[in-house]
């Protein structure tokens, strides 16, 4: 699952990020809110959490703004505030939930599992490619009726394949995407895991498709055939 965290306090931003990384998350992170406006519009997140007071531009406008734009996807509202008026604003501006700090990390984890689990109304429950399935819900994924168990990163790639069936991914949009944002390795771990990934959804199987693009990156084809590897 892909999480934007919009806060400016540092040190309870690393700590948020650093718990929902070990619980399997892809976290990005922005400290002003035209940041996280910016990254909230361009991105594709399961869950949002924004915190309200955040300079550049306060919580509740980036919400406002995310609306306009069409992103749909939950938010959860964070803040030191703990006043019904303030939680009534952000509900009416379209937040889906509101967590006021001090908080526990496990409720909070609870609470944006559980955003995520609801998702957005586009949302599909599950895709199908050239007889591979993966649903998202469920995390399981079939290929001609056989389950295939893949590591939660192995599944991530999947999923973002799959949900741009047919387009070119470069090794930079896989990683941003997949890995977070800042992720400081080199980009070969793509490569890696589109091996890891070849072994276990191609490999035992007549017909491939997840395709190399020579110099563009990958893609994975909605019709299965021979791909170079």
């Amino acid at each position: 699952m892909r999480l934007l965290l919009v806060e400016d306090e540092r040190a309870l931003a690393s700590a948020v990020c650093e718990a929902l990384r070990e619980a399997g998350w892809v976290v990005d992170h922005a400290e002003d809110g035209r940041d996280g406006l910016r990254r909230g519009v361009a991105g594709h997140y399961d869950v949002i959490v924004l915190d309200i007071m955040v300079p550049g531009m306060n919580g509740y406008d980036v919400l406002k703004h995310l609306r306009e734009h069409e992103v749909w996807a939950p938010v959860l509202m964070l803040t030191a505030k703990d006043g019904e008026f303030d939680q009534t604003d952000a509900f009416e501006l379209g937040a889906d939930d509101y967590v006021t700090k001090p908080f526990s990390t496990p409720v909070l984890l609870a609470r944006l599992q559980a955003l995520a689990r609801r998702g957005t109304p586009e949302k599909p429950v599950a895709m199908s490619a050239a007889g591979l399935t993966l649903d998202p819900t469920t995390r399981r994924v079939t290929r001609e009726g056989r389950e295939v168990q893949l590591t939660a990163r192995e599944f991530a790639l999947l999923h973002h394949l799959m949900r741009r069936s047919g387009q070119v991914q470069s090794k930079a949009e896989i990683l941003e995407n997949v890995w977070d944002s800042d992720y400081p390795g080199a980009d070969n771990v793509v490569e890696v895991y589109i091996g890891y990934l070849r072994r276990k959804i191609d490999t035992p199987f007549d017909a491939r498709i997840i395709e190399t693009v020579r110099g563009m990156g990958y893609r994975l084809n909605p019709v299965p055939g021979s791909q170079e590897s």
